[in-house]
Order: structure tokens, then sequence, then C-alpha cells
């Protein structure tokens, strides 16, 4: 079949390489120069299956309260006028049970263990390189309350048979020596060490290079207008440059998809939530982070990627602008020089935003839609680079109509059932 792929981010472009290897003659389209331009740019650069954990959790309301008072608040909502955020904000906030954290959790962590699975086994049959590190993830509590917080991830992780370690400052400068040099409290940490890291950008460029050999087309600088419908199936994609024509479509635009869906009827609930990062070369090679490190006061990563130091993090429900105020970088500094004092010249670094497609329970959308040869592969929030080998490979099993290697019944759009055919959402 020919599979037209909108979308060259992360997601779109892992799900091409797997689409081609499955025999299919796919092309991608985006509306940039080149792929993951935009939130798969300078993401934190963590491929964290065992943090793979829902925003919607119990206690995020009364915590987003205080949050609002805080100089340093990982989490902002700028309200608007706007039925989108507002249906949105209502349904994360029915997700924030117990048991629904403990559903979507479970989900989304399976996702994620297979993607890096499937990340690995890319690796060695490609040798890809991106400035991968395979050393663990390390997360930061600076509060006894922080750390007794934790037990409800920790009895997934077992159920899952996720491996991991709970350590005491001690411990936490062991596995980070850099740490070493802090003068900032914290009593501990959760290490998961089979976690990993990458730069995502670097690893985007490379995978397509490898994905038009294997014949994949990229159609760049194209902006999608539309999806065209006859008789329950897509008929083409209408873009400035004209029509483009497939068997089947992918829209794996991620923030982006709700607008180029909506008029076909389909509501999927993804809203942008803005996040920052700097991108620095690292200065003192002693003081630097080993691999990846989650402050989890300002819910701020910090992780290693060859020569440089990436700082990303914060959460920002408001729209989709990029504006970069200096309030959200001085969050980000404060986090890194508090934890790895001059490991780097925060004055050189790159300061950057991007939108990250988060759905209402945190999981991403991955599967079939009520037309016929329109699949979905969008909203995998700050997971993206964490998710998107075992997406892409899933999404192509689905559209390939082969058994998948993990359940997919609850990621799909019908998971919401009639309320996104209604708008209700």
């Amino acid at each position: 079949m020919k599979i037209v792929v909108l979308g060259g981010g992360v997601i779109g472009v892992t799900s091409a390489w797997y689409l081609a290897q499955a025999g299919h003659d796919v092309v991608i389209i985006d509306r940039q120069a080149g792929v993951a331009l935009e939130t798969s740019f300078a993401n934190a650069g963590q491929i964290s299956p065992g943090y793979a954990s829902p925003w919607a959790a119990p206690g995020l309301p009364l915590k987003a309260l205080r949050w609002m008072f805080s100089r340093h608040a990982p989490l902002v909502f700028h309200l608007k006028p706007d039925p989108a955020m507002m249906r949105w904000c209502w349904a994360m906030l029915r997700n924030c049970s117990p048991d629904a954290y403990r559903t979507n959790k479970a989900r989304m962590v399976r996702l994620a263990e297979y993607s890096r699975d499937q990340l690995r086994d890319l690796r060695e049959r490609t040798g890809i390189r991106y400035d991968e590190r395979s050393q663990g993830t390390l997360q930061l509590f600076r509060t006894q309350s922080q750390l007794d917080a934790v037990a409800p991830d920790i009895e997934v992780l077992q159920t899952d048979g996720v491996p991991f370690t709970l350590l005491d400052r001690v411990g936490c400068i062991a596995a980070e020596p850099g740490l070493g040099q802090s003068r900032a409290a914290f009593v501990g940490g959760l290490r998961l060490p089979n976690d990993e890291t990458g730069d995502c950008h670097k690893f985007t460029n490379a995978l397509l290079a490898l994905a038009r050999a294997s014949g994949v087309h990229f159609m760049p600088g194209r902006r999608i207008l539309a999806l065209r419908a006859e008789g329950g199936q897509i008929s083409h994609v209408e873009t400035d440059a004209g029509p483009v024509k497939g068997d089947a479509y992918l829209v794996a635009l991620g923030s982006w998809s709700p607008h180029l869906l909506r008029p076909l009827g389909l509501h999927v609930p993804v809203y942008p939530v803005k996040g920052y990062s700097l991108t620095l070369p690292i200065g003192q090679e002693e003081r630097a982070p080993v691999s990846t490190l989650l402050d989890e006061t300002y819910k701020v990563a910090i992780t290693r990627l060859g020569d440089r130091i990436r700082v990303g993090g914060m959460a920002e429900i408001g729209g989709y602008g990029l504006d970069l105020p200096q309030a959200r970088r001085e969050t980000l500094d404060l986090s890194l020089r508090s934890l790895f004092p001059e490991a780097g010249d925060v004055s050189q670094a790159l300061f950057w935003s991007g939108l990250r497609p988060v759905t209402p329970d945190s999981t991403p959308i991955v599967g079939a839609t009520p037309f016929g040869n329109l699949f979905l592969n969008t909203g995998h929030g700050t997971l993206g680079w964490t998710m998107a080998c075992g997406s892409g490979a899933v999404i192509a099993d689905i559209i390939s109509g082969r058994p998948t290697a993990v359940d997919t019944a609850d990621l799909a759009i019908a998971r919401y059932g009639a309320a996104h055919r209604a708008g209700r959402l």
C-alpha cells in the first residue's frame, strides 16, 4: 500500500520507517524544511519507560493551586476563553483519581517498555547513532514527602517487572558523582538502571536517512490544508502544493492533530502543553551529569548529550504560543546550578520552547479511526521520544493488518467512546 504520513517529527519518522520495513510505499509530508524541527528538536533527551507517569495524578489539583503562587512553578495555567482548553482541563481532572492513575500509568509503561526494546533492536540492526547513553535515570527527591509519594509508582514498576533501586543521598551521589559538588538539600532518589538518553533531533534525522534509503519519500515545506473524505474513507490530502493521494493515511501531527481532524467530525482530546529547554556545552567534565537526572521539585530533566547538557521540562498550559519568558529560563538555570554547579556555562545556552501534545489521560492515541483508511499516532505528551519506536512499530502492524506485539486495544481513539464523535472531549 501507499501510506501518507502527516508529520515529520520523531513519531512520524519512526512510523514511516516501520511502515517501509513492512513493505509499504511511504510518503512523509511536513510544513518544515526538515524533520524534527518542532517538538522533537530540543526535548529533554531522556528515554525513560519506568518514569512514564500520567500528569493527571491524585493530588494534582491541590498542587496546581499551590504552584500558582510559586515563582518557579513546574506547572503554569494561563486560562483563556478557549472551549478546547476547558474541555481538556476538565477531562484531565477526571483522570486524577487513584484508579485512573494506575490504569493510565500501566498502559503507558507497557508501551514505553516495548518502545525501548524496539529502539535497542533498531540500534543493533542499523548502527544508528544519536549521542546515546544507556546509564539509567535518577529521579531526585529534595524532600521526604516527595520520596514517600513515590510508593504508587513503585507498585506499578514491581507489577511490570521494571528494575529499580531506592537510593539515599549517598547512593544518589554514587550514581551521579557530579552531585557531590551540590549544596542543595536532597534526601534520596529512585534509579531506573535500564533507562537511556539521546538526542531526539539527531536520531530523527539519522532515521530519515535510513528510511529514504529504504524508499521513503519526504515532502518538506508543504502545508497540510485538509483531509478529504468520501464514503467513510479518506480520498486525499490537500496541501498548498496540490493533492496527495494514498491507500492509507497516518496523522502524526502532535499538537496540531485536532485542527486537521475536527472538520471530519473527529474530536481528538490533544492539547498543547508548552515545555522549555536549555542546551549548553559542558564546562567541567567531573561536575556534569553522567546520564539523566529528574529534579522532582521543578519537574526538570538534566541530561548528558555527548559534550552538551540539556536541561528541559516544566509545563505551561495556555495555547500555541512559543514565546520565551525569562522566568522560565531562570527555573531551568536554578535547577542545573543547584545540583551540578559549574558543570557548564549557562550564558552560552540555547533557550528553546516546544509544544507537547498531551491527552487528558496522558496516554497517546495510537490506532484506527472510524474512517477505514485513517490512523492516528499522536498525543504522546512529554514521552514522544520515549515511546516513538514502540508507537511506530505497533501502528505499522495495525495498518498492515498484523497482530501487535503488545496490547493496543486501549490506545486507539475508541477508548473515549462516542464522545470523540460528539465533540464532548
